[in-house]
C-alpha cells in the first residue's frame, strides 16, 4: 500500500472490518497502520467494527491458539495507538491490549430499532440463544422494561448444537432473540424453532455481526423468523439479495461520532447509552 497524501503530524483513523477475506483485510490493516506510523503521523487509530478472531479468546482445548491475543499483539507491533471496535465477542479482549480500546455497543441502536419497527414491543420478551449472552439480554430487557428468557444449549463440538432448554415463559409474546454474532446460524434457527414450539407469536433475531457463512442463508430462509436484523459492521448487500428476511441497522453514525469524540478528546461513554442524531 501507499498512502496517497501527507499524514505527517496527523491524527489518522483507518477503518477496516474483519470480514470477507478476513486474513487479507487484517494484513492490509497492519500494513496501512505501519505505513502511517513511519510516515510520521502523530497517532494511528484502527477502527475495526468487527474484530477478527474475537471468538478465539481462550484455550478451549489443548494445543489451541488464543488468536484474539495474537491479533492484539500484531496491531500493537504494527504501531496502532488506539483501537475502536464494536460489540467484542468477549469484553476481556480489551485487556489483551496495552493500548486504549473503545468497545462500542450496538445496544442503543438495537433499542431504537425495536421501538420503531416492532409495533407490539411492550409485549415482547428478549431471549438469549445461549447463557453467554445473558448480560446483553438482561440489559436490553431492563431498558425496554420487559421480561427476558434464556436458552441453555450444550455443544458436542464447535459449530454444532446438541440440545436446548428454554428457561422463561414466551407464550403469546413476540420473542426477540439477541446475540452478538451469527455465523452458520444453527443456534438461532434451533432457538427460533424452540420459541415457536413454546408458543411465541412471532420471532425476530437481532445480531450485531452477521457473518452468515456456509448454510446460514438457506437456514434463515427456512426458519420461522419475521426478520433477522443485523448491523452493517459487516457489509450485507449481497446477503440481502438472497434473503429477504435480512434487514440492517446502520451503525456508521456511532463510529463517526466515536471518531469525532476521540479526535476532540471528548468522552465516548455517552455512546454506550445514546444513539447519535
Amino acid at each position: 500500500v501507499e498512502i496517497g497524501e501527507s499524514v505527517r503530524g496527523e491524527d489518522v483513523y483507518i477503518i477496516q472490518s474483519g470480514c470477507g477475506e478476513i486474513n487479507d483485510n487484517l494484513m492490509e490493516l497492519l500494513i496501512m497502520i505501519n505505513a502511517c506510523k513511519i510516515a510520521s503521523s502523530s497517532r494511528v487509530t484502527a477502527v475495526i467494527p468487527c474484530f477478527p478472531y474475537a471468538r478465539q479468546d481462550k484455550k478451549d482445548k489443548s494445543r489451541a491458539p488464543i488468536s484474539a491475543k495474537l491479533v492484539a499483539n500484531m496491531l500493537s507491533v504494527a504501531g496502532a495507538d488506539h483501537i475502536i471496535t464494536m460489540d467484542l465477542h468477549a469484553s476481556q479482549i480489551q485487556g489483551f491490549f496495552d493500548i486504549p480500546v473503545d468497545n462500542l455497543y450496538a445496544e442503543p441502536a438495537v433499542l431504537q430499532w425495536i421501538k420503531e419497527n416492532i409495533a407490539e414491543w411492550r409485549n415482547c420478551i428478549i431471549v438469549s440463544p445461549d447463557a453467554g449472552g445473558a448480560k446483553r439480554v438482561t440489559s436490553i430487557a431492563d431498558r425496554l422494561n420487559v421480561e427476558f428468557a434464556l436458552i441453555h444449549k450444550e455443544r458436542k463440538k464447535a459449530n454444532e448444537v446438541d440440545r436446548m432448554v428454554l428457561v422463561g415463559d414466551v407464550k403469546d409474546r413476540v420473542a426477540i432473540l439477541v446475540d452478538d454474532m451469527a455465523d452458520t446460524c444453527g443456534t438461532i434457527c434451533h432457538a427460533a424453532e424452540k420459541l415457536v414450539s413454546a408458543g411465541a407469536t412471532k420471532v425476530y433475531a437481532i445480531l450485531t455481526h452477521g457473518i452468515f457463512s456456509g448454510p446460514a442463508i438457506s437456514r434463515i430462509n427456512n426458519a420461522s423468523f419475521e426478520a433477522v436484523v443485523v448491523t452493517n459492521t459487516i457489509p450485507q448487500e449481497e446477503k440481502m439479495k438472497h434473503c429477504p428476511k435480512i434487514q440492517f441497522i446502520d451503525i456508521s453514525m456511532i463510529l463517526a461520532e466515536a471518531i469525532r469524540r476521540t479526535h476532540n478528546g471528548e468522552s465516548v461513554s455517552y455512546l454506550f447509552s445514546h444513539v447519535p442524531l
